[in-house]
């Protein structure tokens, strides 16, 4: 039996710190995939705001209706559920000093971390200097952990706890890809403890093949279009009308309203009851889908690097919101995935909805027909995420996606 729901991300670190804490006792947490996006549209809705206040992952709900936010609180919770468990510690000073390595890697280690790599993966806009003083910052907040585990096996006492557990995890995406083999060669005390801790079968349970990153990643900006050359000043002409703020605003109004599709797919089972409701409201007079594919898919490395690469995509999409619903995804493994997905667009013309992203022009943009059978039913394929693609004539399982509603 479930002992309670799990909200997060299965490559979160923080969510994988809990996720290990229970498998380490052995306890069932069913994993509710949620946006780690306080401002989302499931993440902002009452029922959740129940569950987590401020909208953020990860967040804890019972079996037995009890509710918890905040990782290091979560994360004691399911640990203690073991009345037998050495996790916690033999002492009230092995307790205290497990909760201090909790803080110190959920306050001053992962935030540290992510000023340094989120940027450089999109999820936060690039500012160098900003980014170089991040690293700077990062790398001495661990290296707090090297002058500790050169002197010591573990964080705390000579076996492994929940704070060895817990900071592993929250270091599982600075490893993959800020923390390369030049640093690692540096830092030998925190590379043998992080290697023992993520070969422990609650640990592999979670994450089978934590990434090592060889060189640390680099910014990349993104592609951007080339802007025509001004025309010659032409006569003077006489003032025109005010246009609207977006070019979809001219459209008259649909009979479907697309806040009302959002709610649909958000709360209703998407095969089941979801799909048969769009095709049956679907005109294809008012709104035209599009099949959306990334251009350069030999370029992607890690499938969360990948779905991170979609966020960025769906964040600067912002000014479209109001016009347009669509589900992208990756598929395959680390070093060989795609980026697919379907996107439906109030009108005829994609390229209003999708130029006011700066790298649109990354994705290649086919428009479907919803009159043929095979169009149909690969648009509930892209929204319903559970078929594989195929790619080369090798079938690529779902990882991950964001959905943009």
């Amino acid at each position: 039996m479930s002992f309670g729901k799990l909200y997060g991300l299965p490559d979160n670190p923080r969510t994988v710190s809990i996720l290990v804490a229970a498998k380490s006792n052995d306890l069932d947490l069913e994993l509710v995939k949620t946006e780690a996006n306080g401002n989302a549209s499931f993440n902002s809705g009452a029922e959740y705001r129940k569950v987590s206040p401020l909208g953020k992952v990860p967040a804890f709900e019972g079996a037995n209706g009890f509710t918890l936010s905040e990782a290091i609180a979560i994360a004691v919770y399911v640990t203690s559920q073991n009345e037998k468990t050495t996790l916690l510690g033999k002492t009230k000073q092995d307790y205290a000093s497990i909760l201090r390595w909790l803080s110190f890697a959920n306050s001053e280690v992962l935030p540290r971390f992510g000023a340094w790599y989120r940027p450089l993966l999109g999820l936060e806009g690039y500012n160098k200097k900003a980014v170089d003083e991040a690293s700077k910052v990062a790398l001495k907040s661990v290296g707090v952990l090297e002058t500790h585990l050169t002197a010591n096996t573990y964080l705390v006492g000579e076996r492994i706890t929940l704070a060895d557990f817990f900071t592993a995890a929250l270091l599982t995406r600075a490893f993959a890809t800020v923390l390369d083999a030049k640093w690692r060669s540096s830092s030998p005390a925190v590379v043998r403890w992080y290697n023992t801790i993520i070969n422990q079968p609650a640990f592999k349970a979670v994450v089978a093949q934590p990434v090592f990153a060889e060189e640390a990643i680099k910014y990349t900006p993104p592609k951007k279009e080339e802007k025509p050359k001004a025309a010659p000043a032409a006569e003077e002409k006489p003032a025109e009308k005010p246009k609207p703020k977006h070019p979809l605003e001219a459209l008259e109004k649909p009979t479907l309203i697309l806040d009302d599709w959002k709610r649909k797919y958000s709360n209703d089972e998407t095969r089941e009851d979801a799909l048969p409701w769009f095709w049956q409201n679907f005109k294809a007079e008012e709104y035209s889908l599009w099949r959306v594919d990334f251009k350069y898919n030999e370029e992607l490395k890690l499938t969360f690097m990948a779905n991170n690469l979609i966020g960025g995509f769906h964040a600067r999409l912002e000014a479209s919101r109001k016009y347009i619903f669509g589900a992208q995804a990756v598929y395959g493994a680390n070093y060989d995935c795609v980026i697919r997905g379907v996107f439906l667009i109030r009108g005829q013309d994609h390229v209003p909805a999708f130029n006011v992203a700066p790298d649109w022009e990354s994705y290649e943009f086919t428009k479907l027909d919803p009159s043929k059978e095979e169009d149909r039913k690969y648009v509930d394929d892209m929204w319903a995420w559970d078929v594989p693609v195929t790619v080369g004539g090798k079938e690529q399982q779902f990882a991950d996606g964001h959905v943009f509603k």
